[in-house]
């Protein structure tokens, strides 16, 4: 029998390469003789530099770069030289998590730190850079990215301006000249999974800012502004990022990566799945076992656990997902490819005690899960 375990990082426990070995432990509880084959998977968010080095045999750095709020932080990266490749997480460097709770306001965070990340990337003669955008504590617009990076925000006096959200509104020009020259010679892809344009009622302030931090009046505020970058970046640059799908991707910064580096906004799982190889890998399994922390009715909007149930379902392959916590609305999932879906929970429990049991608890759900699939397989050989 062929299994895949292909799951999401379980975020703030489990990455998902240590999810999907949990998940082979299990398998092999009731079915030792099994072929397992490990799939990690990310959607744009958090793991995607784990999925690089997991799947891509890519060697991992870190470097010391500025935080969200200035303070440096230790953020890794993967590259893959024999693909010419650099992979980079923004959370890494300019995400929430890296934030205490009275420290997170989208009007004062940067996403400098992931230009620095950019910058040592092209150091390592990269010639294709991934960017998953997923995660952040900014609203800059990518800023701070392209200010590391040699891009210049001056304001009506032509003084530089701090690359910060407070700062968006105050924009009246932007200067280029300066850029690192090595940008034109990469191809860079900015990985999502978000839809949602720079401004207005579905952009970056009114959707996220609130979960950053932003006061309704800053969510204004930091609206208007991304309105200013917008402008100045079709007047100064020739650009239109207004109808960009993705745009408002972390805060702005899919519309900053594609204005100042010409990065192409891409689906995360369709890019991840593609590095990853999973449609070959899903060839002949009986099984495809995916998860991540939440499972709900979002699921299958580019998340990578309702991707995986699609590329399943398309291969005519049953679809189980395991989920530290399930929403009470499911919505579509089960008709798009996922067939039953697994709580990790064992009973009463608190999140933190559910974190750290995390490992065991996937291994012994997953082995009630492959125990589900031989009695109905059993039982619909009877029949």
């Amino acid at each position: 029998m062929k299994i895949v375990a292909a799951p999401n990082a379980f975020k703030g426990s489990l990455t998902a390469s240590e999810a999907a070995q949990a998940m082979e432990a299990g398998i092999s509880n009731i079915l030792p003789g099994a072929v397992v084959i490990q799939v990690p998977v990310a959607d744009g968010g958090d793991g995607l530099v784990d999925v690089a080095m997991k799947a891509l045999q890519g060697t991992l750095h870190s470097l010391e770069v500025q935080g969200p709020r200035d303070v440096k932080v230790h953020a890794n990266y993967c590259v893959v030289d024999s693909l010419g490749l650099a992979t980079i997480e923004m959370a890494l460097a300019s995400g929430l998590a890296l934030l205490a709770p009275d420290m997170q306001d989208p009007t004062l965070t940067s996403t400098y730190g992931t230009g620095e990340l950019i910058k040592t990337a092209l150091e390592t003669g990269a010639t294709r850079i991934n960017v998953g955008i997923g995660g952040s504590a900014t609203n800059d617009g990518g800023m701070g990215m392209a200010q590391a990076l040699g891009v210049h925000f001056l304001d009506k006096n032509g003084n530089e301006l701090p690359p910060i959200g407070k700062s968006l509104l105050s924009i009246a020009r932007i200067d280029t000249s300066d850029i690192d020259p090595r940008i034109r010679k990469v191809t860079i892809e900015a990985v999502c999974d978000v839809d949602n344009p720079l401004y207005g009622p579905k952009g970056a302030a009114y959707v996220y800012a609130p979960q950053k931090g932003a006061t309704p009046e800053q969510v204004k505020e930091l609206d208007e502004g991304l309105q200013n970058l917008a402008q100045r970046i079709q007047e100064d640059l020739g650009i239109d990022v207004r109808t960009i799908e993705g745009a408002g991707a972390a805060g702005g910064l899919g519309a900053g990566l594609h204005a100042f580096l010409d990065a192409r906004l891409c689906r995360g799982i369709d890019l991840i799945f593609d590095l990853v190889g999973l449609h070959d890998k899903l060839k002949g399994a009986d099984l495809v076992l995916t998860g991540e922390g939440q499972i709900d009715f979002q699921t299958v909007f580019g998340k990578a656990p309702g991707g995986v149930g699609a590329a399943a379902k398309a291969q005519n392959i049953p679809c189980f997902a395991i989920a530290g916590s399930i929403g009470k609305d499911l919505g579509t999932l089960h008709e798009t490819g996922i067939d039953a879906v697994f709580s990790l929970c064992p009973g009463p429990i608190t999140l933190q005690e559910s974190m750290q049991l995390s490992k065991e608890n996937i291994r012994r759900v997953t082995e009630q899960a492959v125990r589900a699939f031989l009695a109905g397989k059993a039982n619909g050989n009877h029949t």
